[in-house]
């Protein structure tokens, strides 16, 4: 399949999801449809797809959607598929772990998968499922046209991603975010992972780095490795491990929640795919009630963390205590801003700042606290998030938490293709090499697979381009990063989400002004130059795509 026609076709998809997604449920039963058919409507605009050569193509309901099936088969399991190839490990079941365990295997290489839970635990994970999401259920934004996250979504897409298909699958409402039913998603990769015939999936803990004799290997542990492997990590580098404190949202009862006082809306009414506008549960408060909130927040009892001491946090999961002790107005310029909001009880009135709360799981029955990560102690995370307004009486299916997480200083030990200097054959990938959320961790997976499997063919990696959103994420973590002396004390690499940021400037003379515009700059040039990132980085990942194939 041509990756540019497969580009221009999910584009199409996507825009059918979101124009009807956008009509009231009464204008599409005018139309003879219901808001559950738009995918099977939008589907024909796909091409046909396939897996495998051999394998007849077929059209999906949804693009790259997993056939889910029951229960998740977890008893260690070694398949008896033969190939040419000497097996390629992969340590760690995350979302990295998990996607370059596919990428490899999709490649023909067969691959095992080592997962320590199942044997031992963690503080955060509650289940020993491959790719099970701790924090929060959303992948961010899912547009393609103008923000980052977006154009990973769709490059990942284009590279066959299990972890997105998953996604995919699984989706809730959400705005114009992809969020997921956690536990719908974690058992789709599962099943895929465990029914793929030349992954080999091993429940077991590696306490060392991986023997010599594999002589091919990524780990995958995340951000959650286990002691004695990142001991051993560190005696390989010779240099301490990085580390920042990550933490936890809670999550709600739906149920529990007074919608005699909250309303359901989306920020400014967007309508995203999947979604209907009013995505979002949310509980306005006055000024009084904020102030009172954010004093109780900053006096509450928080964790201790002795021998976490000089450990940051990553700005981009800051505590919400953290957040109010940064100033008042903080949070309500933050997770709590009002804008793009209107009460629906009481529409004249404009809330002064409004807590904001997103579908967890595909029922309906529980609802996540947007951006309320917190270290508070959990007696007074109930009395805390209590003084919210219609969550008075609030009951808990997960309070929020905190854990440390540990990454490596990747530019200094890394090459471009993800592979310890010191050690040729042992990738890193995911969180443990310095990216940020969901969807970077499995792409640089997705990255390390390829590489590794390639390798194993004896073929050079074919390392993306800098102007799509793989490379511009793999440059920074594996030297796009500049280490500074001067600066004593300061914070040298870190974790970092993918943004435009990272991909290099646009060519001269790529943005024109517009035909009959009258002015070219602020907001309008701004959203014309991610548009044209965007879009650069798109055709970029297709032909890149496109030569690896050929």
């Amino acid at each position: 399949m041509n990756p540019i026609r497969l580009a221009k076709s999910w584009i199409n998809y996507r825009r059918t999801v979101a124009e009807l997604g956008g009509l009231s449920n009464h204008a599409l039963s005018d139309i003879g449809i219901t808001r559950y058919d738009i995918r099977n409507i939008a589907a024909p605009l796909l091409p046909l797809i396939g897996t495998k050569p051999g394998l007849q193509r077929r059209r999906p309901r949804a693009p790259f959607l997993l056939e889910a099936r029951d229960g998740c088969g977890r008893k260690p399991r070694m398949n008896k598929t033969t190939s040419r190839y000497s097996p390629i490990h992969v340590i760690g079941g995350g979302l990295a772990g998990s996607e370059a365990a596919w990428q490899i295997a999709e490649a023909g290489v067969p691959v095992i998968l080592h997962e320590m839970r199942g044997v031992r635990g963690t503080d955060a994970h509650k289940t020993d499922g491959l790719a099970e999401l701790v924090c929060s259920n959303s992948f961010r934004s899912d547009d393609a046209t103008s923000n980052a996250v977006g154009v990973l979504h769709a490059e990942m897409r284009l590279a066959g991603s299990l972890i997105m298909r998953a996604a995919d699958r699984n989706q809730v409402p959400a705005g114009g975010a992809l969020a997921v039913d956690r536990d719908g998603f974690s058992q789709a990769v599962s099943t895929q992972i465990e029914s793929h015939p030349l992954i080999s999936v091993v429940r077991e803990e590696i306490s060392d780095l991986p023997p010599r004799e594999w002589d091919l290997a990524i780990v995958a542990t995340g951000p959650l490795t286990a002691p004695a492997l990142a001991e051993a990590i560190r005696r390989e580098t010779g240099a301490d491990a990085l580390a920042f404190f990550d933490a936890i949202a809670p999550i709600v009862y739906t149920e529990t929640i007074d919608m005699d006082v909250c309303w359901h809306q989306s920020r400014y009414d967007k309508v995203g795919p999947g979604g209907t506008g009013k995505d979002y549960i949310n509980c306005p408060m006055t000024e009084e009630q904020y102030n009172a909130f954010v004093d109780a927040l900053i006096a509450s009892d928080k964790t201790g963390f002795k021998e976490w001491e000089g450990t940051p946090y990553f700005d981009g999961c800051l505590p919400i205590e953290v957040m109010a002790e940064r100033g008042r107005e903080t949070l309500r310029h933050g997770p709590m801003k009002p804008m793009g909001l209107t009460n629906a009880h009481n529409p004249s009135v404009k809330p002064y700042a409004v807590v904001q709360l997103r579908q967890d799981n595909a029922l309906g029955t529980l609802y996540n606290m947007v951006g309320f990560q917190t270290k508070l102690k959990y007696g007074a995370q109930t009395d805390v998030f209590r003084m919210i307004p219609g969550l008075e009486d609030a009951e808990f299916a997960r309070l929020g938490g905190l854990h440390r997480n540990t990454y490596i200083n990747s530019p200094i030990l890394l090459d471009g293709s993800l592979t310890l200097k010191s050690r040729p054959g042992l990738r890193f990938a995911g969180q443990i090499t310095g990216c940020e959320g969901y969807v970077e961790s499995a792409s640089i997976g997705l990255l390390a697979g390829r590489f590794a499997a390639a390798e194993r063919k004896g073929e050079k990696p074919s390392l993306p381009p800098a102007t799509t959103a793989f490379g511009a994420l793999l440059n920074h973590i594996t030297g796009g990063h500049i280490v500074s002396d001067d600066e004593p004390g300061k914070r040298s690499f870190q974790p970092m989400n993918i943004n435009f940021g990272l991909f290099p400037p646009l060519e001269a003379g790529a943005l024109t002004r517009p035909e009959g515009a009258k002015r070219f700059r602020g907001k309008e040039k701004a959203l014309a130059k991610k548009q044209a990132t965007a879009g650069r980085a798109l055709e970029d990942c297709a032909k890149w795509l496109a030569h690896e194939t050929s």
